[in-house]
């Protein structure tokens, strides 16, 4: 009898190994956070990650559509803080897309949990750049105004060839994202040619009418200017 029980109690052991493993088949772990309980799976396809699931604290979610690189230096990133002063944590994930030399292309997605994980959405820092910011460009000069506030820099000092100068100051070859001091931050590159950097946008967001909104719009010069 006890050797029959051993049996059956090995058997659903077995079993239920299997089953668990055959969910995740084809799956890689590729980040993870485990004083939250939470894990992001993906599949490797080419030099991407794609159709990822998250465990959050033993609730599966799909996201057939995401993607990341497969360099680990630019894993996905798992945050979970409250950003939105409610005492609540959010789920923050920040996926790299793309990098190179002056080249960084991250998203980033929002969770509020109720009931289940609800998308919350973060207004596109592009969107945000061309709607706030205006900006000049000449052989000697790039002028940046935001709102009131205006930056000339003196870009001779990068000896820029007028032929590789752009037409305009260009924003996004770097989109960066980070929670600082409880806070969603991106930072965006301001290019004036293809490898001449002024410096760079800084969004704080703040949630707002349902949605995280710029805060405030700084920009920082590069140090060499």
């Amino acid at each position: 009898m006890k050797r029959y029980i051993m049996f059956i109690i090995v058997f659903l052991l077995v079993v239920t190994l299997n089953k668990a493993g055959a969910t995740m088949e084809g799956y890689t772990v590729i980040a993870k956070s485990d004083k939250d309980d939470i894990t992001v799976y993906a599949k490797k396809m080419g030099e991407l990650y794609r159709d990822f699931k998250i465990d959050f604290k033993g609730e599966t979610y799909f996201r057939p559509y995401w993607m990341n690189d497969t360099n680990p230096t630019y894993a996905p990133k798992i945050i979970y803080e409250d950003i939105n002063k409610d005492t609540k944590k959010e789920l923050i994930i920040i996926l790299t897309k793309g990098y190179g030399t002056g080249v960084l292309d991250q998203e980033v997605y929002v969770y509020r949990y109720t009931n289940g994980l609800i998308d919350v959405i973060v207004d596109d820092p592009m969107a945000i750049i061309y709607k706030n910011v205006k900006t000049k460009l000449t052989t000697e000069k790039a002028e940046i105004r935001i709102g009131d506030k205006v930056h000339n820099i003196d870009i001779t000092p990068l000896e820029i060839k007028p032929t590789n100068l752009f037409e305009d100051i260009a924003f996004g070859g770097v989109i960066k994202y980070e929670v600082k001091d409880h806070q969603l931050i991106a930072t965006i590159s301001a290019q004036i040619s293809p490898a001449g950097f002024v410096g760079q946008l800084v969004i704080v967001y703040e949630y707002r009418d349902k949605m995280y909104q710029a805060k405030s719009i700084e920009f920082q010069p590069a140090l060499e200017l």
